[in-house]
């Protein structure tokens, strides 16, 4: 699936299409497959529901969509990108964010359009053990994101989840806010995180790596790693971030067991890994 994922992505990055349009269509493959944390196959929150979130921005201008705890919008990196690019907001939620998605006519689904079998059984073991997921550390679940570099230079980044098995209602992660689940800046790079939002949200996680760059002058690959694998680590903070600079070169840190990831260069075949190298 991330094969199928990176490809269409190459095909309109390859086509001079925008680093935008190729962060949307990757990020709707991914959720529109029941094997990702996102759209259809997400998570569910304590009430057995599915709650989803995602952000989008463009590097090129810093302009930025997120939208949180959204129950029916079929594909919610869209509507993310509707909130960047039809609105004056940059986050928008719940039922008003859904009322947004109404004018403009995208695909609203039911809720249990989202639940699969996999996550139902996951939700009633959870219950059966009544404990948060948050001791769960061991589960978990794909948040689902893209970076993207086009042939005009623009960075862009987008991300989407269904969030934190078990979770309170109306908890929103790191993934819908600009500057710890996704960022972007032409004058460094386009990142995408995935791990224990909290914690992405409290470090300000993508922009610190940003930062790291455009102040120190750290490649992505070090600022990623001084994140990822020293500051988060020390606080027992578990995730990874995917991303690329203005360059082209990637970065891929993640301080867990493992973390499915994908790129592909310009005349270069695909890579996909899951492991360590």
């Amino acid at each position: 699936k991330i094969n199928e994922a990176l490809k269409l992505g190459y095909e309109i990055l390859e086509n001079n299409g925008s680093a935008v349009d190729a962060v949307e269509t990757v990020i709707r493959v991914l959720e529109d497959s029941p094997l990702f944390n996102a759209g259809k196959g997400a998570v569910l929150n304590d009430e057995g529901n599915a709650e989803l979130d995602a952000s989008i921005m463009s590097g090129k201008d810093l302009s930025a969509g997120g939208v949180a705890s959204l129950k029916h919008i079929k594909n919610p990196i869209t509507l993310a990108r509707f909130v960047m690019e039809h609105s004056p907001h940059v986050l928008m939620f719940g039922d008003g964010a859904e009322k947004f998605a109404d004018e403009f006519g995208l695909e609203k689904v039911d809720n249990s359009y989202f639940k699969t079998d996999r996550m139902l059984d996951e939700y009633n073991n959870l219950k059966n053990k009544d404990k948060a997921s948050l001791e769960h550390k061991n589960k978990k679940y794909g948040t689902v994101g893209c970076a993207a570099l086009d042939k005009n230079g623009n960075l862009a980044a987008g991300t989407s989840t269904g969030g934190m098995m078990g979770k309170k209602y109306g908890r929103v992660g790191d993934s819908p806010i600009i500057g710890a689940g996704t960022y972007a800046n032409n004058k460094t790079c386009a990142l995408s995180a995935t791990g224990h939002g909290e914690f992405f949200i409290r470090n300000v996680v993508t922009h610190d790596i940003s930062a790291l760059m455009e102040y120190k002058g750290l490649t992505i690959k070090e600022a990623a790693d001084q994140v990822i694998n020293k500051k988060l680590k020390t606080q027992n903070a578990l995730g990874g971030v995917i991303g690329l600079d203005k360059y082209g070169n990637v970065a891929m840190s993640y301080n867990t067991q493992g973390m499915f990831r994908g790129y592909r260069i310009s005349g270069a075949e695909p890579v996909v890994k899951l492991y360590k190298d």
